[in-house]
């Protein structure tokens, strides 16, 4: 349980610090990530005692992992509610199909890349919906 909810607020923060750090302090998404990941990633090298040792092996993959959801392009995100809301949806991907990706290279690219498809999707299918409310409710005033 608590390595679950390790790995949701790994997916989180690191989807969140990496699009921040890209987007709002200018990093772009490449150095973005590899600071970020490096830091975790010493972090629970140097103070593995404070965690237990499915944390601390986990935490650095799963960091790097969502880093990836958080270098998407800020024209495919346009807030922060998304990208949060794929590194859930990463975090979720990574706990329920960890042998799923055995044998592929890319394994966290890949998880990454569904969670913001997801979420694109997700952003288009609440945008149409909108829409077509908006668009009775004119058609009621005719």
């Amino acid at each position: 349980m608590l390595t679950t909810i390790s790995i949701y607020l790994t997916s989180i923060l690191g989807a969140f610090l990496t699009f921040l750090v890209s987007t709002k302090y200018k990093q772009g998404p490449v150095r973005a990530s590899a600071l970020l990941t490096l830091f975790v990633a010493s972090t629970c090298s140097l103070f593995s005692e404070l965690f237990s040792e499915d944390i601390a092996n986990q935490i650095p993959w799963v960091f790097f992992g969502a880093s990836f959801v958080g270098m998407t392009s800020s024209k495919l995100t346009r807030n922060y509610t998304s990208i949060i809301f794929a590194g859930i949806v990463f975090g979720f991907i990574y706990t329920v199909s960890p042998t799923f990706f055995n044998g592929y290279g890319g394994a966290l690219g890949t998880a990454a890349c569904i969670s913001i498809l997801v979420v694109i999707g997700m952003n288009n299918l609440i945008r149409l919906l909108k829409a077509s409310k908006k668009k009775k409710g004119l058609l009621k005033k005719l």
